[in-house]
């Protein structure tokens, strides 16, 4: 074997490695987990330990838990929770507020509006991606139309502040009638802002005739986040679900928001089984 050839064969070699790992199907779905309900009562360092032990990719704080990540947190406290997320292997991947703009009192949806913008602020300093608000409803007595352009419009206000500080807003799909996503479609048709998009979360109305596929349709050009609940659920098509958003190209966080509360010493059986069940419909 002269040099020359010696050379080439030993490159070849080395670069096989590279190429067959290159060559690996990538995932792209992550899993996350939503504080609520699962981990209500979970403070930050078991957060951050159950799901560093469950191999549990990211975390939506929701508002109100133990865990204490909150708008009144001072400039030193957030830089606290940043590190103590990014040392523990666990992304920030978002806040689930409460903020909701459906009422019919301008003071109200104001007050909101002001509460989102205190959020998205947190969201910014802490690293999160975006911050989730929910229609909860419509309003008696108004026409549906009138409270549908009316979210929308504060949408719009609270994305202009969301994209100032490179935070998105996701509008959940919540509430007893705005669930509907056929409702939600309305809304986003009247806030235009790109930096406002959906957040998927796996209700019964999302089913029609057994699929979602049509309602997913309605709604994945502006899918920006979702929410999944009990993987084992017979009435919900789960594995269709994450084949739309695969072939969607959907690559971000599927956060577990299951409805049951979970004790803390019971937290990493729990995400252990749930990821399994996860990879299994992911099909990682």
């Amino acid at each position: 074997m002269n040099r020359r050839h010696f050379l080439k064969c030993a490159g070849a070699l080395a670069l096989a490695p590279a190429a067959l790992h290159a060559a690996a199907p990538k995932r792209k779905l992550k899993l996350g987990l939503v504080t609520y309900n699962v981990a209500a009562q979970w403070d930050l360092a078991t957060i951050i330990e159950n799901c560093r032990q469950a191999k549990i990719e990211g975390v939506e704080f929701r508002t109100t838990h133990k865990h204490g990540v909150e708008p009144s947190l001072t400039a030193e406290q957030r830089r606290d929770v940043k590190k103590r997320c990014a040392d523990g292997g666990l992304a920030i991947v978002g806040l689930g507020s409460v903020c909701e703009f459906h009422s019919a009192d301008p003071a109200v949806v104001k007050k909101h509006i002001a509460d989102c913008a205190d959020f998205v602020k947190l969201a910014a300093d802490i690293g999160a991606r975006g911050v989730k608000v929910r229609p909860n409803g419509l309003v008696k007595n108004v026409p549906e139309e009138k409270t549908l352009a009316q979210i929308g419009a504060a949408l719009v206000e609270c994305g202009k502040v969301a994209a100032d500080h490179g935070v998105e807003i996701w509008l959940e799909v919540h509430g007893k009638d705005t669930q509907e996503p056929t409702r939600i479609r309305a809304i986003m048709d009247a806030c235009p802002n790109r930096s406002v998009g959906v957040c998927w979360n796996s209700n019964a109305p999302d089913v029609k005739d057994g699929s979602v596929k049509w309602s997913f349709d309605l709604l994945k050009d502006r899918l920006l986040s979702c929410h999944i609940n009990d993987l084992n659920n017979p009435k919900y098509p789960y594995q269709e679900l994450f084949a739309l958003m695969r072939r969607h190209g959907y690559d971000r966080y599927t956060l577990c928001e299951h409805g049951k509360t979970v004790p803390a010493e019971e937290g990493v059986a729990f995400l252990k089984q749930y990821r399994q069940r996860w990879l299994e419909l992911a099909g990682a």
